[in-house]
């Protein structure tokens, strides 16, 4: 059961904004529930039992699914350039599983959610935009708990914060604040340094306000999928970069303890690497969105060459010393993120000795497309194998 009430009004500590937020309490039965990882430590901070109350997980009430690229990079306005063919992609420095196993089920209770929190108000060509975050708490255990920021995917061109509840509850379930946030996008002029610097500026504006959200400001990591992904991977390889910091609460950190990294491109010049030619056309076409992330509105170049401006854009390049730990997730048979974007990346941070670990669902693709009627899509992504190693990592590094 969900129950729904303005929060008080009053000031709030950023910006002296009245607060909009809406707070929603699930009362059912004050329970958690532990990943169930496959071969995994099971480490997770949750507390349960074998008879445990679960639930089927919610899944809110937008169209917008876990990842769903609804315009990735394409020659059509609006478009999704999908792949025919799929190059086959080197696995030995990763783990293949066979994501077919038992979906989550979330806790019945235990969750307090607020919705619509103004985290910056950046100004992008002339125009504001009031940035909103959504954040899950966990009541069933006392005292602070561990931070993960939550990146939805969207091509470029949107970011819709009330996706993938599901797997955020799940998260959530296991001990952890989880917040979904929007970021700027390509529709509203920006480019990914202003994307990277939203995703900062609300982890500086969790920090402050760690004590009302239960918050352990000293481990947080953040999770993302597609576009969202690509997000997480620059936040955690530009730690200490203060390029990135901008706006406000600029005397917290925004560094992060780890990285959760679901099929997310990284060198845009090879995002359609491993793709047939039709789908390389449609990915490099001058001035698509991508070209737009990398070079701002009304630019008429093409990703496909590795300019110093695509290389800037690349997390591997950004990779120091203070790079976060990451984990990242790829589907075999992704026709929109070819799959060794992410093994590039594993490559690179490994060469720089910064812990990486990578995994490959046999046969999975970009997330959950039920939006294109393959309602199948998503279900890799939501098995108890799939979210238990990203329990499992966070487990590892935050707590």
């Amino acid at each position: 059961m969900h129950a729904e009430n303005p929060a008080p009004q009053g000031k709030a500590r950023a910006g002296r904004r009245k607060s909009s937020a809406v707070i929603t309490v699930t009362v059912v039965a004050g329970l958690t529930l532990a990943a169930c990882s496959s071969g995994g430590t099971g480490s997770t901070g949750g507390t349960s039992s074998p008879d445990a109350k679960t639930v089927a997980c919610p899944t809110g009430t937008t169209a917008t699914a876990a990842g769903a690229p609804t315009a990735m990079p394409s020659g059509n306005a609006g478009g999704i350039a999908t792949a025919k063919t799929i190059k086959k992609s080197d696995t030995g420095t990763s783990t293949v599983i066979d994501p077919t196993g038992t979906q989550i089920r979330c806790a019945a209770s235990g969750i307090t959610t607020t919705h619509d929190i103004t985290y910056s108000s950046p100004t992008t060509d002339g125009r504001k935009s009031d940035l909103k975050l959504d954040i899950q708490v966990p009541t069933s255990t006392p005292g602070k708990k561990p931070l993960v920021v939550y990146l939805t995917g969207g091509g470029f061109v949107m970011a819709d914060r009330t996706a993938n509840l599901s797997q955020r509850t799940y998260v959530a379930d296991q001990g952890y604040v989880v917040a979904s946030i929007q970021y700027r996008t390509t529709k509203d002029g920006a480019t990914y340094k202003d994307a990277v610097a939203d995703v900062k500026s609300a982890i500086r504006y969790l920090r402050a306000h760690a004590d009302t959200y239960s918050i352990d400001t000293g481990h947080v990591a953040v999770w993302g999928q597609s576009a969202g992904g690509y997000l997480a991977a620059m936040t955690g390889a530009t730690n200490g970069e203060k390029s990135f910091d901008v706006g406000g609460n600029l005397n917290r950190s925004s560094e992060v303890q780890g990285v959760v990294d679901e099929f997310g491109p990284a060198d845009l010049s090879k995002l359609a690497a491993d793709y047939d030619t039709a789908a390389q056309q449609a990915n490099y076409a001058p001035g698509n969105s991508a070209a737009q992330w990398v070079y701002g509105p009304g630019t008429k170049k093409s990703i496909a060459d590795r300019t110093s401006e695509v290389a800037a854009a690349d997390p591997a390049t950004h990779i120091s010393s203070r790079t976060a730990p990451f984990v990242l997730f790829h589907g075999s048979a992704d026709n929109l993120v070819s799959p060794s974007e992410t093994l590039d990346l594993h490559t690179a941070l490994r060469a720089k000795g910064i812990d990486s670990t990578r995994y490959v669902l046999t046969g999975a693709g970009h997330g959950d497309l039920s939006f294109t009627g393959n309602t199948s899509a998503g279900l890799p992504w939501s098995t108890q194998e799939t979210m238990g190693h990203i329990v499992d990592f966070l487990g590892q590094h935050l707590k």
